[in-house]
C-alpha cells in the first residue's frame, strides 16, 4: 500500500482568478473524466485550457460516490473500448498514484459462482479477462474460495489480483494539481447555462461569466446528453439515472470481509451485482443495488426532480426498456424498500450475514445511456462534430479508465477541434 497522500482538498471547492474569457479548449465536467482529458491535451499542447464545473467542488457527483474500484478489465467483451480502455487505465493509474503518493492497494479481489446456472457466465468472465491480457488471473474451487475469503459460499469463482482501491475524489485533485501545472485552469461554481456554436468557435454562457472556445469537450456525466442538445447536437441516446444505494459493515462485523467479493454478474445488464467492497480509507461498503432515480441527483429515496422526472416519462426508449427489465426493475426497487431484500442478496454470498451487521450507507447515482430502442448502452460513447467532442456515456469502469480514455479522447480532440499538430512532447503525460 502507497503512503497516505496529501490530497486533502478533495472536499475543498477550488478557487481561481476571474475567467480570461477566450481559451482554446473549454471541457465541460469537473469529474474525473473531464480533468484526466484536459490532462491529457496539455501533455501534448501548448494550449489555454479551462475545465468548469458546475458544483463547488470537483468530483462531485460519479467520481466522489462510487466504491473507490481500480478494476482490472474481466468484465467486458473483449475488443470493446470499455476493455482496452480499463485495461489500458488501470495500469495507468496505478503509476500514477505511485508517483503522486496517493493512497491505493493493490489487494484482488473475488468472483464468486454460488449457483451451477452460473458456472457458464464464470467460464464466460475467465474466457474475456484471458483475451483483454489479464494476468494471474486463478479460477477456484468452492474450497480455495475460502482460502481468500473465509466466510464466503460459493461453488466455484475466480481470483484476480490486478483489483484494487483508491479514493478517486484525491485522484481527480491530483489530476487537477497537473493541469494548473501545465498552465491549464480548473474553474468551480461554473455552471453552463448556454452553448453557441458558430462556424469560428463555440460561446458558453455560465455562471461565472462569458466563455470563448476554439472548440468544447462535453464531460459533462449526468447532463451529458442535455449539454449536447444544447450545443445543437442529437446524442442520440438520453441519460437515465440510476441510484446505487449501500449498507455499512457494522464495525465488529469488518472481518467478516478482507477485500473485495463479487458475485457473478448477469451479463444482460451492465451493473454487477450487490457486492462487498473494503474502502481505502476504512470500513466495508454492501451493494449496490441500481434502481431509477427520479432525479439526475437523486441520491436519497425521497430525491425528486419535476423535471427529470418528466425526461424519464416523456422518453420512449425508457418504456421500451421498462417492458423489457420491468422484473429486474421491480426487484431492484424491492432491495431499496426492504434492508431484508437487500440483506438475502447478500447473503448468497456470505450466509452467516445478520440484519444487525448492516448500517446505512452511502448512494451514488449511475449516468446510463439508454438508446431510443430501451437497451442499455454498454460501451463508452463518444460522438464528435465540427469543434465538438461529446462524451454520452461513460459509466463505471470510467474512472478506473480515466487516464486511457483522456488520451482516447484527446486524440479525437485534435481532429473535431482542429488543434493542429502537437507542440510539445513529455515522455511520461500520466505521470508529470
Amino acid at each position: 500500500m502507497a503512503t497516505q497522500n496529501p490530497h486533502s482538498a478533495a472536499v475543498r471547492p477550488v478557487f481561481f482568478t476571474p475567467l480570461r474569457g477566450k481559451y482554446d479548449v473549454a471541457i465541460i465536467g469537473g469529474g474525473i473524466v473531464g480533468l484526466a482529458t484536459a490532462m491529457a491535451l496539455l501533455s501534448e499542447r501548448d494550449l489555454s485550457l479551462l475545465v468548469l464545473e458546475a458544483e463547488n467542488m470537483l468530483g462531485s457527483h460519479q467520481t466522489g460516490h462510487n466504491s473507490g474500484v481500480i478494476h482490472s478489465g474481466l468484465y467486458y467483451k473483449p475488443g470493446s473500448l470499455k476493455a482496452k480502455l480499463c485495461v489500458e487505465g488501470s495500469r495507468a493509474l496505478y503509476d500514477f498514484c505511485k508517483v503522486h503518493n496517493i493512497t491505493h492497494e493493490r489487494c484482488g479481489k473475488i468472483v464468486v459462482a454460488t449457483r451451477p446456472e452460473e458456472m457458464g457466465a464464470l467460464d464466460e468472465l475467465q474466457r474475456r479477462g484471458a483475451a483483454n491480457g489479464l494476468e494471474g488471473v486463478k479460477r477456484l474451487s468452492g474450497e480455495e474460495l475460502t482460502r481468500y475469503e473465509p466466510y464466503v459460499y460459493g461453488i466455484a469463482g475466480l481470483h484476480v489480483p490486478d483489483t484494487g482501491i483508491v479514493n478517486y475524489r484525491h485522484v481527480a485533485v491530483a489530476y487537477a494539481e497537473v493541469i494548473r501545472a501545465r498552465g491549464g485552469e480548473v474553474r468551480t461554481n461554473a455552471k453552463v447555462n448556454s452553448i453557441l456554436a458558430r462556424s469560428d468557435g463555440i460561446t458558453l454562457q455560465t455562471d461565472a461569466g462569458e466563455v470563448h472556445a476554439r472548440g468544447l469537450i462535453n464531460c459533462g456525466g449526468l447532463h451529458s446528453d442535455r449539454l449536447a442538445r444544447m450545443s445543437g447536437v442529437d446524442p442520440g441516446v438520453q441519460i437515465i439515472p440510476f441510484r446505487g444505494e449501500y449498507y455499512h459493515l457494522a464495525q465488529p462485523r469488518q472481518h467478516l470481509v478482507r477485500n473485495l467479493i463479487y458475485p457473478v454478474p448477469d451479463p444482460r445488464f451492465p451493473f454487477l451485482g450487490v457486492h462487498f467492497t473494503r474502502m481505502i480509507g476504512g470500513g466495508v461498503e454492501a451493494g449496490p443495488n441500481a434502481v431509477l432515480a427520479m432525479a439526475r441527483h437523486g441520491y436519497t429515496k425521497t430525491s425528486f426532480s419535476t423535471a427529470d422526472a418528466m425526461s424519464i416519462a416523456t422518453y420512449g426508449g425508457f418504456w421500451k426498456m421498462a417492458r423489457q427489465h420491468w422484473k429486474t426493475g421491480m426487484g431492484e426497487l424491492h432491495r431499496s424498500l426492504s434492508k431484508r431484500a437487500f440483506l438475502n442478496a447478500l447473503r448468497r454470498l456470505m450466509p452467516e450475514l445478520q440484519a444487525g451487521d448492516l448500517e446505512p450507507g452511502s448512494a451514488g447515482v449511475r449516468a446510463q445511456a439508454v438508446d431510443a430502442e430501451g437497451k442499455l448502452v454498454d460501451d463508452f460513447r463518444i460522438a464528435t462534430a465540427p469543434r465538438m467532442v461529446h462524451v454520452l456515456n461513460a459509466p463505471s469502469p470510467a474512472a478506473t479508465a480515466s487516464i486511457a480514455i483522456g488520451r482516447h479522447i484527446s486524440q479525437l480532440a485534435v481532429d473535431a477541434l482542429e488543434l493542429g499538430p502537437p507542440a510539445r512532447s513529455l515522455a511520461s503525460p500520466s505521470l508529470s
